[in-house]
C-alpha cells in the first residue's frame, strides 16, 4: 500500500507538472501556457490585467560584470514597467522582478538558476554571457525559449530563441579594424582576450579583418582577474604592436592599460563595448586610459539625442548615468515587438512567442538604433553590424565621448555571417 501511495503521488505531482505547460484560451481569446497568467503581476498598475512572467538571470554580486549587469537589471526593471504604464501587451502587464536570479558568471550557476526558474516563465528578458548562456542554449531550444542575450557572440545569430541587438563582437573588431587603418594607419595589431565566446569572438573577428587588410596579427588569451595580467602587458611592451584590441572586463583593462604604459607602450588600445566603466577613470591608469584606450560600441551612449533615449533617462531620473543602464534599454526592445506580435496573432504560448520572433522583420528601437534593425526573419543575412567608437573623456557623462558615429566599415559588410566567428580563431 506505502509503494502504491508512492506511485499515486507520483503520478499526481507528474499531471499538476502536465497540468502547468496546457495550453488554454483567455476571455480576449489569446492562446496561453507557461509563464502567463489570468491573476495580476505582484506589483501591477492594474489589477484587471493578467502577467506575463519574464526572467533575468544577470552578474548581479561577485563577476567580473557585475558594474555593468546591476544597471543593466534596473534598466530593464524600468523599461517593462514603462511598458505597464501605457496598457500592457495584449491585456497583460509584465513582471521581471519576480524571477531575477544571479549568475555569478558561471556557466554552473547560470544553468542552476534557470533551471529554478524556467518552469515559471514564458521568456528571459535577460540572459547575461555567451558562454553561460551557452550552458542553457540547448534548453532553450527544446523548451523554445525565448531570451534576450545581455552579450554579443556571432553565434546567436544562429540561435532562433536568442533575440540579440547590435553588432556583434566578430562585428565589432573588424569595423574596429577599419577605423584604426583609416585613423592611426595601423599595420600590426594584438588581441588580447578572454577565452571563449566573447575573447575568442573579438579575436577571430580581428584575425579575419587583419588578414583582410594586410595587418600583422597576434592574440593572447588571459584570465580574469587583476594579478593574471603581466603575461597580457609583457606581450604588449615587447611587440608593441601599433593597436591592441582588449576583449575583458574593466578590472582587466585598467590593469593592462596602466601596466603597458609604465612599461612605455604608446600605442592605441580599443577594447570592445563591455570593457569599460566609468570608473576606471578614479583607478590609477585613469590617465594612461584618457591618453591611449577608446571603446568600440554597439550603440550610441547614454547622453545621445534620440527617443529611447530620452524615455530610459526620464525613467531612470535619478541614477548615475552609465552604459549598463543604456545596454538593458535596448536589449529589451526585441521582446516587446515579439510580445506584441504574438498578443497580435492571439498566441502568446512559448510556441507561438518563438514563431512571431521568427516573423520580426525590424524592431521599433526608438531611435537607439537605425530603422531596419531587428531582421529576424533573415537569421544571420540580417545581422546589424554597425559599431562606434568613443574616446576616455572625464567630462562625458558615462566617462567617454563620441569619436565616430555608427558605421559599417568595408570588411564587416563584405563578410558572410557562415558560422559562429570564434570557431575560426
Amino acid at each position: 500500500m506505502k509503494k502504491l501511495a508512492a506511485l499515486t503521488l507520483v503520478a499526481a505531482l507528474g499531471l499538476s507538472a502536465c497540468r502547468g505547460a496546457e495550453t488554454t484560451t483567455d476571455s480576449g481569446g489569446i492562446k496561453t501556457d507557461i509563464g502567463v497568467t489570468k491573476e495580476a503581476c505582484p506589483e501591477a498598475i492594474d489589477k484587471t490585467k493578467g502577467c506575463i512572467y519574464l526572467g533575468i538571470i544577470s552578474d548581479l554580486t561577485v563577476g567580473p560584470f557585475k558594474a555593468l549587469a546591476v544597471p543593466i537589471t534596473d534598466a530593464q526593471k524600468a523599461f517593462w514597467k514603462r511598458v505597464n504604464q501605457n496598457g500592457g501587451i495584449g491585456g497583460y502587464e509584465v513582471d521581471v522582478t519576480k524571477y531575477i536570479r544571479d549568475n555569478k558568471y558561471t556557466p554552473a550557476t547560470h544553468k542552476e538558476v534557470y533551471d529554478e526558474i524556467k518552469s515559471n516563465i514564458l521568456a528571459l528578458a535577460q540572459t547575461l554571457g555567451s558562454p553561460t548562456t551557452a550552458a542553457i542554449i540547448t534548453d532553450l531550444k527544446n523548451n523554445s525559449v525565448v531570451a534576450a542575450p545581455a552579450s554579443w557572440t556571432s553565434a546567436w545569430a544562429f540561435e532562433d530563441v536568442i533575440i540579440e541587438s547590435g553588432a556583434n563582437y566578430c562585428m565589432e573588431s573588424m569595423n574596429t579594424l577599419d577605423y584604426a587603418v583609416e585613423k592611426y594607419k595601423t599595420k600590426s595589431v594584438l588581441s588580447i582576450h578572454y577565452a571563449g565566446d566573447y575573447g575568442d569572438d573579438a579575436a577571430a573577428g580581428a584575425k579575419f579583418g587583419a588578414e583582410k587588410l594586410g595587418l600583422t596579427f597576434s592574440h593572447l588569451k588571459t584570465d580574469a582577474g587583476q594579478d593574471k595580467q603581466a603575461g597580457a602587458i609583457a606581450e604588449i611592451v615587447s611587440k608593441k604592436p601599433d593597436l591592441v584590441i582588449l576583449t575583458t572586463g574593466p578590472t582587466e583593462v585598467a590593469t593592462i592599460v596602466g601596466g603597458a604604459y609604465l612599461g612605455g607602450y604608446r600605442g592605441r588600445f580599443i577594447g570592445t563595448s563591455p570593457s569599460w566603466n566609468a570608473a576606471l577613470l578614479q583607478t590609477a591608469a585613469g590617465p594612461a586610459l584618457t591618453a591611449l584606450f577608446e571603446q568600440s560600441v554597439p550603440w550610441n551612449s547614454w547622453s545621445t539625442n534620440s527617443t529611447g533615449h530620452t524615455a530610459m533617462r526620464n525613467a531612470l531620473t535619478g541614477k548615475a548615468p552609465s552604459e549598463g543602464y543604456t545596454a538593458g534599454w535596448v536589449w529589451s526592445y526585441p521582446l516587446k515587438a515579439a510580445l506584441e506580435k504574438a498578443a497580435a496573432n492571439k498566441d502568446l504560448t512559448r510556441a507561438g512567442l518563438l514563431a512571431a520572433v521568427k516573423s520580426l522583420e525590424s524592431v521599433d528601437y526608438e531611435g537607439m538604433l537605425p530603422a531596419g534593425s531587428g531582421n529576424f526573419k533573415a537569421g544571420a543575412a540580417g545581422q546589424f553590424k554597425s559599431t562606434g567608437i568613443y574616446k576616455v573623456d572625464p567630462a562625458g557623462p558615462t566617462g567617454v565621448s563620441q569619436v565616430k558615429d555608427l558605421f559599417t566599415g568595408p570588411t564587416a559588410a563584405a563578410y558572410k555571417m557562415e558560422g559562429a566567428c570564434y570557431l575560426k580563431l
